[in-house]
């Protein structure tokens, strides 16, 4: 949000010797001052952006107020749209339709994996096995997903900045919470906390580890703002808090009324968490903004925009419905494929579906390391980690509260362990606000040997339900 200083920026006491006035008609009433005695003329001529006004006196130059209406301010705070909105049509349907189709699919070699999803919809129809439905489903996701990304900043283009970091905020990670709404759905609950607790894991170690390998690669040391930084941590650390108290009490048997008193606590911590991403968000998009503020370059200019306003939002329906239908596929075939694969559906939850389902979001953060952007790159690892341990996962919790699901906050022990040391490292690592290729080495080790951990972890909540499975489906075939 602008300051009172930076939106009358153009307002002078001065006037050259044109004497000429810029100001908008509404604006004339709000500063208009008592006339002169001295005859004056007026002329007004109609651009294209904008009303010139010329007024022409004979009072002297201090006496005359001047207002310069910029014609690349975007907005002015008031309104949700940018006051100047790109015309993506000027050039013609014909060319406007050649050049989004090519910026949809063309650029970005990622988009080759698409093809992985109608093989994803014809194995799961043609009864191929779990096994190759679930990697298909796994591997087309990555390229949605970094669209559905795509076309959110499109659509945020046309609005303010608020706005804006509403849409981003709201759609960043869109795809894990529509793979745990169908996991709730299935009743899959211990597939949705492994999932989102892996989401967490890897963008704050193995994300953030590359981006500090790579990005030290070519330079001793990367800055970043480390005030903006520590505040995520805080807030993680808070949602640790809120996460590790269910499963305190579970351990330690102090419950009141047994798993009842377990899932009201989880549910009452939700709401709070909740309520303080929404403080959060205050507080990063209007209060505090110069905090989050990216430090670009003066030659950077912003993202041409290639599609207009009612397609983004169309395009963001589209894939938005194809991840949904990938989404169900994955969370119907885990099961199958980790028997198939002899992996754990642990080991799947925690570290193969966050890998693959964030690597254009993996891609992006190093990307912009490499260019030595670093708070871009703190804000997709940090910010995503935050997101999701202050939105996502109490957001499942008070879903599966109206849908009758038992979802709390309890991670288990050795969880709610491994989500506390990675909050504290990473921490440690990024107090000082510098980075290089040591730490993202260090955080990348950390992250190979939580993975390992994961692989030789059982665990019995699941175990236990792929048994019944198991049961089950014996009983009914015979």
């Amino acid at each position: 949000m602008k300051s009172a200083h930076t939106q009358n920026k153009h307002l002078h006491t001065d006037i050259p010797r044109s004497h000429k006035v810029f100001f908008a008609p509404y604006l004339f009433i709000v500063f208009h001052r008592e006339p002169p005695l001295l005859s004056s003329s007026t002329k007004m001529s109609k651009k294209k952006d904008s009303v010139e006004i010329e007024m022409t006196t004979g009072v002297s130059d201090s006496d005359v107020l001047r207002f310069s209406p910029d014609s690349d301010d975007e907005d002015d705070g008031r309104g949700i749209f940018k006051a100047n909105k790109p015309d993506v049509m000027k050039d013609g349907f014909a060319v406007y339709l050649q050049r989004a189709t090519q910026e949809l699919f063309f650029t970005n070699k990622l988009n080759y994996l698409l093809v992985c999803v109608p093989l994803a919809i014809i194995s799961n129809g043609g009864g191929w096995g779990d096994g190759l439905t679930f990697t298909f489903s796994l591997i087309a996701i990555c390229p949605l997903a970094e669209r559905l990304g795509f076309v959110t900043e499109q659509l945020a283009g046309y609005t303010n900045s608020t706005v804006g970091g509403l849409l981003n905020a709201s759609f960043g990670n869109a795809t894990e919470m529509i793979v745990s709404m169908y996991a709730l759905k299935a009743g899959l609950l211990r597939v949705v906390q492994l999932s989102l607790l892996g989401s967490i894991l890897s963008n704050m170690l193995l994300v953030l580890g590359c981006a500090f390998l790579f990005g030290g690669m070519s330079r001793k040391e990367q800055y970043f703002n480390a005030e903006g930084v520590m505040m995520n941590f805080g807030l993680l650390l808070l949602a640790v808090m809120g996460l590790s108290l269910p499963a305190v009490l579970h351990f330690t048997h102090t419950e009141l009324h047994g798993t009842a008193s377990e899932l009201a606590l989880s549910r009452f911590s939700s709401t709070i968490l909740l309520l303080i991403y929404l403080a959060f968000l205050y507080f990063q998009l209007v209060t505090h903004t110069h905090l989050y503020e990216d430090e670009e370059d003066d030659d950077d200019e912003d993202e041409e925009l290639v599609l207009g306003f009612w397609d983004s939002i169309v395009w963001l329906g589209i894939f938005t419905v194809f991840i949904s239908i990938l989404s169900d596929y994955l969370v119907a075939t885990i099961e199958g494929a980790s028997a198939s694969w002899d992996f754990s559906v642990a080991f799947i939850s925690v570290i193969l579906l966050p890998i693959v389902g964030n690597a254009a979001e993996h891609a992006s953060a190093v990307m912009f390391a490499m260019k030595n952007k670093m708070d871009i790159s703190l804000g997709v690892a940090v910010g995503s980690s935050t997101q999701i341990a202050l939105l996502v996962i109490p957001f499942c919790v008070i879903v599966g509260w109206f849908m009758d699901k038992p979802m709390d906050l309890n991670l288990q022990m050795f969880e709610t362990a491994t989500l506390f040391t990675t909050v504290i490292t990473v921490a440690f690592v990024c107090q000082d606000g510098r980075s290089n290729w040591l730490k993202g080495l260090v955080l990348i080790l950390a992250y190979i040997l939580l993975s390992a951990s994961f692989f030789f972890h059982k665990d019995p909540a699941l175990i236990g339900r792929q048994a019944a499975s198991s049961i089950n489906e014996w009983n009914e075939e015979f």
